[in-house]
């Protein structure tokens, strides 16, 4: 995979892997090179789609860990062994590719290098401080629905890295924003809820 392919190219390679399940270290070797920003593509791009229990907290402890490499200013993403060795069926991965590649492709089209301060080395770190909160928030999203948005914005920061587009990498944020508004107000109403039970 040369430094050039795009978003979409990745993606598409990736979901023609062989085999039932995919692991991150397969994943890693694809990226090669340009795997922090793609790797924040793809810990998004499941949850754009509800998926079931793990698969949220799996991604956000991932995204958790790359957020937290981007904000130490590391030039190439560090996973444990045990992390790389999880997995994520193969059918999952080209369910959300084939939905994502058709979108991906038309931003391409439009995206540009714009807004150049997120290339900057202050600007990577405090993406990666934006990505370390949007991480947490997927990581206790509430399930099922709650990490869509929170996905689609991790999408797009990760997207925008890659074009080096600010204006997405904005939206993306602008998004994320969103999500953790459903999600603390989701929260809110679940401990309003208890704790009404709880003077009966």
């Amino acid at each position: 995979m040369s430094y050039g392919a795009r978003t979409s190219d990745v993606l598409t390679v990736l979901a023609s892997q062989e085999g039932e399940r995919l692991t991150v270290a397969d994943i890693v070797a694809v990226l090669r090179d340009r795997a922090f920003a793609l790797l924040v593509v793809l810990l998004g791009l499941p949850n754009c789609l509800p998926m079931p229990p793990p698969i949220p907290l799996v991604c956000g402890l991932l995204l958790l860990l790359v957020a937290i490499q981007i904000a130490a200013g590391m030039s190439a993403p560090w996973l444990p062994r045990r992390l790389l060795g999880q997995s994520i069926k193969q059918s999952d991965v080209k369910r959300a590719v084939t939905r994502a590649v058709p979108i991906l492709r038309r931003l391409e089209r439009w995206s540009r290098p714009r807004l150049s301060v997120f290339e900057t080395a202050i600007g990577m770190r405090g993406m990666g401080v934006a990505l370390l909160a949007l991480a947490l928030a997927l990581i206790v999203a509430a399930p099922l629905i709650g990490q869509i948005p929170l996905g689609l914005a991790v999408c797009l920061v990760g997207l925008g890295l890659v074009e080096r587009d600010g204006i997405v990498v904005l939206a993306g944020l602008a998004v994320g924003l969103f999500g953790v508004a459903i999600n603390a107000g989701f929260a809110y109403a679940v401990i309003a809820g208890i704790a009404g039970l709880l003077h009966l």
